[in-house]
């Protein structure tokens, strides 16, 4: 069982600022991401923008315009941060307002911090260009970059007291995140090879005739791109059924702040499908409606009932 603290504690004011910093950076720049967390109780709401926070600042790095030997520089100078922050060695007045909040997180969460040396080292294959032959190549890509993600956030999350399976609830929330990743993916496919990215599988792209890439508002000649489309999707969907097992070892509003961010990437998924060629002329995304309308479903458990239903009739 992991447990997290569930009552409000006094937070000083320098370290409230450095909150409110964070919640900031996540509300700007990270709106599905907002969505969910917003249904959670205020310690742990804090606490997951800050995880946001340092993780954007890692990944703005390596998608920023510097030289590549400055952006691993300056990885490995965030990796030395990380460092201080787990040696709690940022005090509440420092000038870094990301690690400040985060120090203080991870002094009341049990979150397990070297998730986010895992981050940095995916975001450093990144910044090497590194590409991937096989699933299993881009999966070792994918737990580094959002797989993590997924476990440090089920630090903050912890599990309820007695849930059943709950020893295998860092690999669901490691598999969610593997989900959502390879969506991001199939949604930035024109982006990334705009910026001399590509993530997909080599075999994959070969078998259904686009090793030619994507740099254009039409798939490669004589490929068959919504086949492709189709097939990484079927993967991302066994990924989100795996992962969603989860949803019935978390509390009530963080089961709902799973299920929220989860389910605007499921809809955003459902769009892919529909229209495959719709993320080669641009970014597929949800309106604001409908990111409330799942919100408002996650808070209601119905995702995490209906979960249970599958689990036990699979066991019956």
């Amino acid at each position: 069982m992991i447990r997290t603290v569930e009552s409000e504690q006094h937070v000083s004011p320098p370290v409230l600022a450095a909150y409110s910093y964070c919640e900031a950076v996540t509300g700007q720049q990270a709106r599905n991401f907002a969505y969910g967390i917003r249904l959670l109780p205020a310690p742990k709401r804090r606490a997951m923008s800050a995880l946001y926070a340092f993780s954007r600042r890692v990944d703005d790095i390596g998608d920023g315009a510097l030289p590549d030997d400055v952006k691993a520089e300056r990885l490995e100078d965030t990796r030395a941060l990380l460092e201080r922050i787990r040696a709690e060695e940022v005090a509440e007045d420092d000038t870094d307002p990301v690690a400040v909040a985060l120090t203080h997180a991870a002094e009341h969460f049990p979150i397990p911090l070297g998730g986010l040396d895992e981050l940095i080292d995916g975001v450093l294959m990144d910044v090497r260009g590194e590409t991937y032959e096989t699933w299993d190549d881009l999966k070792a890509y994918c737990r580094c970059v959002a797989g993590a993600i997924g476990r440090l956030s089920l630090g903050v999350f912890g599990t309820e007291p007695g849930a059943r399976g709950a020893e295998r609830a860092p690999e669901y929330a490691d598999t969610l995140g593997l989900a959502l990743q390879l969506t991001n993916i199939l949604r930035d496919i024109r982006e990334d090879a705009e910026g001399g990215r590509v993530y997909l599988p080599a075999d994959d792209l070969a078998k259904f005739g686009c090793s030619a890439g994507f740099r254009g508002p039409t798939p490669p000649e004589g490929s068959d791109f919504q086949g492709l489309v189709h097939f990484e999707v079927r993967r991302a969907r066994a990924l989100f059924a795996e992962g969603y097992q989860l949803l019935p070892m978390l509390d009530r509003r963080s089961g709902a702040c799973v299920a929220a961010m989860a389910g605007i990437y499921r809809r955003l998924l459902d769009r892919i499908e529909r229209e495959p060629e719709a993320v080669l002329r641009g970014r597929v995304s949800l309106p604001g409606r409908e990111k409330a309308y799942v919100a408002v479903r996650g808070l209601s458990g119905l995702d995490a009932r209906n979960v249970s239903r599958r689990t036990l009739r699979r066991r019956a």
